[in-house]
């Protein structure tokens, strides 16, 4: 009850362990997501006791702009750099006008 009136309170979502997909990082674990990452990556990053990053880049740092930071380092446990195939976190499907799914660009 807030000044008289009900509310419903619900509670936040917790984990014990986030892999989260990031484009770059460095060496303090500070993460810049591309593109739809940006969603849910940075929330669930705040949200877990552990984080791991798999990221497709590892810069030196302090050659990312503070402003473009989406994930600091304080929050990051683990990085690691993925390596062998592309593994492509958003995918374009292309429809027909009929509706009819032709396949994945």
């Amino acid at each position: 009850e807030i000044d008289g009136r009900m509310y419903v309170l619900e509670k936040p979502i917790h984990g014990a362990l986030a892999i989260v997909k990031a484009w770059h990082a460095d060496a303090m674990g500070n993460l810049v997501y591309r593109m739809s990452a940006r969603n849910f990556n940075p929330m669930m990053a705040t949200a877990a006791d552990f984080v791991i990053a798999e990221v497709e880049e590892v810069v030196p740092v302090g050659s990312i702009d503070p402003d473009h930071v989406h994930t600091p380092g304080v929050y990051v446990d683990t990085v690691f750099v993925a390596q062998g195939l592309e593994k492509r976190i958003e995918q374009r499907t292309v429809r027909s006008r009929d509706g009819a799914k032709e396949g994945t660009a």
